[in-house]
């Protein structure tokens, strides 16, 4: 058992005095599949506590990259130590203080809720009595204490994916992987997954997360990469990357464009020079300014007639368009 952590109400924060500087510390990390280079000599630290995010389009490397952190795939060069250990020949020792929650749910349907955690328990080598205490915490944490005696195949997703949270929090580990936490669930099966990690993350738990979601990576990370084509295009805050990237805020335009279905028909508008930088796609224009309702007013002073027109606050999802494009990649 790592640290003397207990669920949920009475879970103290850790102290950090005897862990290593960086939980994870990767140097020119490189993964190839014979010709193929999946993941390109990239650098990153993962902090005690911290909740670490790898954004990316689909092929970025982000997935590459979180199998080698997991310890079952091996670095083809580089250097990668967790808990200050090496991945390549101390990865049995590193999964012992890890738990993962893959992105796909792989929990026995046939066993009731507390036997899926009970029995996962056990591959640890706890007893069973310990097993049994630990299950019962941890589902009251994840809410699902009504649910422990339910077999799991009627669970809706949202249950599914907390109790697969819990799951792996049954060896009390330091270190918390989650590949795409939350695709699939509804808004508010989500909102309380986003608790339940924020939570976790009060209590001393790291975590190192992939997501799709944009909204998501603002509310759980602390710091965060962009990856594109297996390298690192930028780190920092998500608020820091808006800030670097992106203007405050953003004036969104629609204008009647060509026939239905034409993809080429964007209109041809005078925006030059309106904002520090303007994107024309094919359902809207989009101008990019400190003063969004500014560039509005000049608009309509050149005589241009949106059909309609929204001021926003630039968000991490224009950071991460802006790094790696609009283009689909499968």
């Amino acid at each position: 058992m790592h640290g003397n952590w207990r669920w949920p109400a009475s879970l103290p924060c850790r102290t950090v005095a005897t862990v290593p500087p960086s939980i994870i510390t990767a140097r020119d990390l490189r993964k190839q599949f014979g010709d193929f280079v999946a993941v390109d000599g990239i650098d990153f630290e993962v902090e005690p506590g911290e909740s670490f995010g790898f954004l990316g389009p689909n092929g970025a490397g982000k997935t590459s990259t979180m199998r080698m952190v997991g310890c079952v795939s091996p670095i083809t060069s580089g250097q990668l130590r967790i808990f200050d250990l090496d991945a390549a020949s101390d990865g049995a020792a590193i999964r012992a203080r890890m738990g993962v929650v893959p992105q796909a749910d792989q929990l026995d349907a046939e066993l009731t809720v507390v036997e899926n955690l009970v029995i996962y328990g056990r591959y640890f080598d706890i007893p069973r009595a310990e097993c049994r205490r630990r299950a019962a915490e941890l589902l009251e944490f994840v809410q699902l204490t009504e649910r422990a005696d339910e077999r799991v195949d009627p669970l809706s997703g949202g249950m599914k994916r907390r109790l697969t949270i819990a799951r792996s929090l049954m060896s009390e580990p330091d270190l918390l992987l989650l590949d795409e936490p939350t695709t699939g669930l509804d808004p508010q099966a989500r909102h309380i997954l986003w608790d339940r990690l924020y939570r976790l993350k009060q209590r001393g738990v790291t975590l190192v997360l992939t997501t799709h979601y944009m909204d998501e990576a603002e509310q759980l990370c602390d710091r965060l990469v962009v990856m594109d084509q297996g390298c690192i295009v930028a780190e920092g805050s998500p608020r820091g990357l808006i800030d670097q990237y992106a203007t405050r805020e953003v004036l969104e335009l629609r204008f009647v464009t060509g026939d239905v279905g034409d993809h080429d028909a964007a209109p041809a508008v005078d925006i030059a020079g309106i904002g520090d930088r303007s994107e024309t796609l094919p359902d809207r224009t989009l101008i990019y300014a400190h003063d969004g309702e500014a560039a509005l007013a000049e608009v309509h002073r050149r005589g241009l007639d949106p059909v309609g027109s929204l001021v926003r606050r630039s968000s991490l999802e224009d950071v991460f368009l802006r790094l790696t494009g609009r283009t689909l990649v499968d």
